[in-house]
């Protein structure tokens, strides 16, 4: 059963995922007429809070929206999924990483409008959004089918599993092993049970305390992190030229890649963008659907910023650290533990300790954001009253995943993931065109005001 549960995940994230995200998404930035190039000053006055209004429908700001989103993407997908992307695809593949993400601001902008423009009710009478109420009340209840889908593969496929399973392994480097203090299976079961109570302290206080946290962890995790790559980065500023022509250089040649298959390179990075800034998967709409925002577009607007951050910002300077110092040509490590000992070359002594807080905080927040993503879907599935029960079902497999060996898991989680991202485009280029509408009447208004 495993290698089958690998074999699909690795087949539908070749072709099948870059024809829809990418192509979808390249479909969506034309039909915009670019908007996230064009107007992305306004969205930055947007998230300051200029049009901001307490009393509107919805449960939490558009800042607290983002936050929310952000805590999700921003992440181990930003450590350890740039350092799999270079130590399997070269510099090049960061190139790819960059094109995916402008291509999935247009395809967030769409999904987060259309997550405002239908809403629906969960049984309980909640004013929700995420694709699944999307296609509900946009394109009808015959398609009913594909909310069903999204919402059975999300209840899979957003479990915190990866999460637990990379924040347990640093933590074990960084500071139990140099101490002596590790003790295998019997430490990953306390690790994992402790991470069960702080998760459970916030989860259970519902979508309010979820984005509440997430608005106070993530500027700080995002800042800590930021000035922390910028130091290493002006350390070695005069190579910063020579490593960002590389990037570029290396996307159309694959030098860096056994064979120099330019194709390969172009599917790693996408992959990578994929899982780091979720653009296309469904997740973001979800949060952002419950903004007190009754203007779709302003929200749509908002939400792109988020593949900007993520991959542009956060992505980048990671690669940075990773290329300045040298460490993805001369060591074996992977993922986490590449990141890690770049931190470590660059700063030593103290760098893997400013690395492991970044994790930790990362990990935490996303484990409280996956959450509120897994429990709408079971909501919508099986009833609002009944949503709850998802959260024990969640904290249970966090401490499974601490302790368990996870590549299967992992491949469960990631093929989830794609099946969700089909009913999320479908819908989303179904419904493009209101969105366009909207977007015109929109941008004539705030002209008129000006």
């Amino acid at each position: 059963m495993g290698e089958y549960i690998i074999s699909f995940a690795n087949w539908i994230w070749g072709t099948p995922m870059l024809v829809i995200l990418m192509g979808g998404g390249l479909l969506l930035l034309v039909h915009s007429g670019f908007v996230p190039f064009r107007k992305i000053g306004h969205a930055i006055g947007l998230l300051r809070g200029k049009y901001d209004d307490s009393l509107l429908p919805g449960q939490i700001t558009s800042f607290q929206a983002l936050s929310s989103a952000i805590a999700a993407t921003v992440g181990l997908g930003n450590i350890s999924g740039v350092a799999i992307a270079i130590n399997m695809g070269g510099p090049g593949a960061i190139f790819w990483m960059w094109v995916s993400a402008f291509v999935g601001m247009a395809t967030k902008f769409y999904t987060c409008s259309l997550a405002i423009m239908f809403r629906g009710k969960d049984s309980e009478g909640q004013i929700q959004g995420g694709p699944m109420y999307v296609i509900e009340e946009g394109m009808g209840k015959k398609w009913k089918f594909l909310s069903i889908i999204f919402c059975t593969a999300g209840v899979l496929g957003l479990l915190a599993i990866f999460q637990a399973n990379q924040l347990t392994a640093v933590l074990r480097t960084v500071i139990l092993e140099p101490a002596g203090l590790d003790e295998g299976d019997k430490t990953r079961w306390i690790i994992g049970i402790t991470m069960m109570v702080l998760v459970a302290i916030v989860i259970l206080g519902g979508i309010k305390r979820i984005a509440g946290v997430a608005s106070k962890l993530v500027p700080f995790m995002v800042g800590l992190y930021f000035v922390t790559v910028i130091i290493i980065v002006f350390k070695y500023i005069g190579d910063v030229p020579e490593m960002l022509l590389k990037i570029v250089t290396d996307a159309f040649t694959g030098e860096a890649m056994a064979g120099g298959a330019v194709g390969a390179v172009i599917v790693i990075g996408a992959r990578r963008a994929a899982f780091s800034n979720e653009a296309g998967i469904g997740t973001a709409p979800m949060v952002h659907g419950a903004s007190k925002n009754n203007e779709p577009i302003r929200e749509g607007l908002i939400a792109m910023l988020g593949p900007f951050i993520d991959t542009i910002v956060v992505c980048t300077l990671t690669a940075l650290v990773i290329m300045l110092t040298g460490v993805w040509e001369s060591t074996e490590k992977d993922g986490v533990r590449l990141t890690l000992a770049a931190f470590d070359l660059a700063l030593p002594y103290y760098g893997r300790y400013l690395l492991m807080v970044a994790v930790l905080v990362f990990a935490l927040s996303t484990m409280f954001t996956y959450s509120y993503y897994g429990h709408k879907c079971f909501g919508y599935l099986f009833g609002a009253k009944r949503a709850d029960y998802y959260n024990y079902f969640y904290l249970i497999t966090i401490v499974a995943g601490a302790v368990a060996s996870l590549d299967v898991v992992i491949s469960l989680v990631d093929g989830m993931y794609a099946i969700m991202a089909v009913p999320t485009m479908i819908s989303t280029i179904y419904l493009a065109p209101k969105v366009r509408v909207a977007m015109k009447d929109y941008f004539e208004r705030m002209k008129k005001a000006a």
